[in-house]
């Protein structure tokens, strides 16, 4: 499929452009637990979904550095749809692994076809002839109500020698059905409601192997030969569901900034006249900083990796998946703490730092931002310990 791949410089300023109506829409958006249509059709023309997406297939193979460059600038207007564009966004990706006919039969009539998830195993896949008969509910599926397809985890029958396998399955839209349950305290906006699925067939060239995602193999790199489809699934898809707080900490910095600047306290004094309102806003903008240069860093590594043929080291995926993690809890630490100069006023629903601050607590909950785990796994590693099985590094 021929056609004109566009410059990161240009898809970040995209994403620059969206945050004004990002940011207006953004009340809205959590009162209706989902974002508008518009919202999902100025990224999907923008070309967002496009970044991990097979050239072959009308997509842009671009660095995922660029991919999450965009998801920080969108998270700055809103963390909501920064964080479905960090998890739908990410599936082109993860389909370009498998049978190239998964690939047909998704994007063969429409390659913007969008595709939404739930990746914990929610529910059982049995072995049958040509496939699995797939049942089961799950939970969290980000901007399903946008999606035509979606990817669900699933738990294989225990083999005799232990455990059964983790795999990946994907459905298209009639074959499961989307529960209304997000009702939330943070992430309103995402739509993140359960998916549940009856007794449905899935051939095996529709699945991908959790093991497999963690060799970083699969059938469709044959066709799909990029560096970028050999990148560890877990480094990506971890930072899918972390690098959003990065962007939405920055645009409540900006407002708290702004809001410094006019409010006056009991004492007569500016906000910002105040030292420790001085010591949080640097405190913050250090952080956005060192967790953007790392993000960076890391990717460029992952990268350098692929292109070389070379697995990272185990114990460097450990480290990058704790520093993804902890990216979430020293985001939601000082979220508290600039929450905390905007005094009484703050907590009012016409100002936006309640629903930020509740945004960026609500990724701490996701189960790949525990940042307690991922520390121990890292630091059992690093004191030459055996460290926990995860697939998802």
């Amino acid at each position: 499929m021929s056609h004109t791949v566009p410059s990161s410089e240009a898809l970040i300023a995209r994403a620059r452009s969206m945050i004004p109506a990002l940011a207006e829409r953004a009340a809205a958006a959590e009162r209706a637990r989902r974002q508008p249509a518009d919202t999902i059709a100025d990224m999907q023309d923008a070309g967002f979904f496009r970044m991990l997406q097979p050239k072959r297939w009308g997509g842009y193979e671009m660095s995922p550095r660029t991919f999450f460059d965009i998801q920080i600038a969108l998270a700055e207007g809103d963390m909501s749809p920064a964080w479905i564009y960090g998890v739908v966004g990410l599936h082109p990706w993860l389909l370009a692994l498998l049978d190239d006919r998964a690939a047909q039969e998704v994007w063969g009539e429409d390659s913007s076809t969008l595709i939404c998830s739930s990746l914990a195993p929610g529910g059982a896949a049995i072995p049958v002839d040509g496939g699995y008969r797939l049942t089961g509910r799950w939970r969290f599926s980000s901007g399903c109500e946008h999606c035509a397809w979606c990817v669900l985890g699933a738990q294989l029958p225990p083999s005799p020698n232990g455990t059964g396998e983790r795999i990946l399955l994907f459905l298209p839209r009639r074959d499961y059905r989307i529960v209304d349950t997000w009702h939330v305290a943070g992430l309103r906006g995402t739509g993140s409601h359960d998916i549940a699925v009856d007794g449905v067939f899935v051939p095996a060239y529709r699945t991908q192997s959790m093991l497999d995602n963690f060799l970083c193999r699969g059938p469709g790199q044959a066709i799909n030969d990029a560096p970028l489809y050999r990148i560890p699934f877990g480094q990506i898809f971890v930072r899918g569901v972390s690098t959003a707080v990065i962007g939405a900490l920055q645009g409540m910095l900006i407002a708290v900034i702004d809001n410094s600047r006019r409010r006056i306290t009991l004492g007569g004094l500016k906000t910002a006249e105040d030292a420790d309102a001085q010591l949080v806003c640097a405190d913050t903008a250090a952080a956005i900083d060192e967790a953007t240069a790392t993000l960076h860093r890391n990717f460029h590594a992952l990268e350098g990796y692929a292109e070389r043929g070379d697995p990272p080291p185990l114990a460097l995926r450990l480290q990058y998946k704790y520093q993804s993690a902890a990216v979430v809890e020293r985001c939601s630490l000082l979220a508290a703490r600039l929450f905390k100069l905007t005094g009484g006023s703050g907590l009012y629903d016409e100002q936006p730092f309640g629903r930020l601050l509740a945004d960026i607590n609500a990724a701490r909950q996701h189960n790949a931002n525990q940042y307690e785990i991922t520390a121990r796994n890292w630091g059992t590693a690093l004191l030459g310990l055996e460290p926990r099985r995860d697939l998802a590094i």
